[in-house]
């Protein structure tokens, strides 16, 4: 009778042991130093001051020298609640913060972007237009 309890004590002991306690790693669940989900699409917005999927929440930009049969790349631009500033999220590039300096005009150094027009200038040349739909 001992030596049943022994053996089956013994038994699952190593059972147990062999048992993989670390964490399976989730899929799909990067996330970025702020915490976004890049793998849904979210990105970090200084103007929000929270994850957005910026494809969803801010105006698309096209670049205006778009080559045909190419992948199209496109800048995005946000607005805060009061229009006062945009926020610029240009591919590949740090987000910029612009001020508004007139009625539909936000700039910040040589980066200007015409509301009314869609267009976005750098270094006083379109680069990028709003979307036509």
């Amino acid at each position: 009778m001992k030596k049943n309890i022994i053996l089956s004590l013994i038994g699952l002991i190593l059972l147990t042991a062999c048992k993989n306690n670390h964490p399976k790693p989730i899929i799909g669940g990067n996330k970025d130093e702020y915490g976004c989900l890049t793998s849904a699409g979210q990105t970090w917005s200084e103007l929000k001051q929270s994850c957005i999927q910026v494809f969803n929440e801010g105006k698309r930009l096209n670049p205006i020298d778009h080559k045909e049969n190419t992948a199209t790349i496109s800048a995005f631009v946000l607005f805060n609640d009061d229009h006062s500033k945009a926020e610029l999220f240009l591919p590949d590039e740090h987000n910029i913060i612009l001020d508004k300096v007139s009625n539909q005009i936000y700039q910040k150094g040589e980066v200007k972007y015409d509301k009314k027009n869609g267009m976005l200038y750098q270094k006083g040349v379109a680069t990028y237009q709003k979307e036509r739909k």
